[in-house]
């Protein structure tokens, strides 16, 4: 696949991801689509400024219909995980990064397959649950783009309304993606260069957002996702190596 097409198609999920449609799982096939031109640190430096734009008109259609007292819990410990994160990225070799990818995609799949079940438990929430799910989620979005799922599954067990539940993911993504950059510029993970030549793509990113909360109506979430989730396990197998 050339790198433009590869561009565009990443600019595509992260539109559908924050507009709703397929969620953290179509923002997860991003990290595995670009590193067929480079390396996981060049990877993810792209990536995040894309997130942060698309970020900005996430917040727009989800302005306020967050829960604080989850974010005030979770952000904190998200701090560290980033720290962490960012440190392993800038240190350990791409081989390794890549593994750990794939690890991380397929935890991904395994949270969506067991989402369901984590509505239904008897559970009984302590602070302790969240300070791991943040820990976690920074260590991921860092890492591998990959913090989605220690987030969702908390807010699932406190059984968040759908509208809470996607707001107050929305505004500590929103914050977790803007604490990664002094990290990543620090680390030389940023590279100015590179993403002055792929501004071309921002313009796209607002308009599949749009698209994305039009589609939730007309297109079956549930079998969209199981197409990304097959193409997930796809692309976690080709980064460990499983012929």
């Amino acid at each position: 696949m050339s790198y433009n097409l590869t561009m565009v198609l990443v600019a595509v999920l992260i539109g559908l991801s924050k507009g709703g449609l397929g969620g953290p799982v179509a923002g997860s096939l991003v990290l595995p689509l670009l590193i067929q031109h480079m390396t996981v640190p060049e990877a993810s430096g792209i990536t995040l400024p894309l997130l942060i734009f698309a970020d900005v008109f996430a917040m727009r259609f989800y302005w306020r219909r967050w829960e604080m007292r989850y974010v005030r819990l979770l952000l904190p410990f998200a701090v560290i995980g980033i720290v962490m994160g960012t440190l392993l990225l800038s240190s350990l070799p791409d081989v390794a990064l890549r593994r750990i990818l794939g690890v991380f995609t397929l935890l991904i799949v395994a949270y969506k397959l067991l989402s369901d079940r984590l509505k239904r438990l008897a559970y009984h929430p302590h602070d302790w649950h969240g300070a791991l799910a943040g820990w976690g989620a920074g260590v991921g979005s860092s890492l591998a783009n990959a913090g989605g799922p220690p987030i969702s599954a908390y807010l699932l067990l406190q059984k968040a309304p759908p509208v809470v539940f996607t707001g107050t993911v929305t505004l500590f993504f929103f914050c977790v993606n803007w604490l990664k950059v002094p990290g990543y510029l620090g680390a030389g993970i940023l590279d100015v260069d590179r993403l002055l030549g792929i501004a071309w793509v921002l313009p796209l990113i607002p308009v599949v957002v749009a698209f994305s909360r039009w589609a939730i109506t007309v297109i079956n979430p549930a079998l969209f996702e199981r197409l990304i989730m097959a193409l997930l396990v796809i692309s976690a197998l080709w980064l460990l190596g499983v012929d």
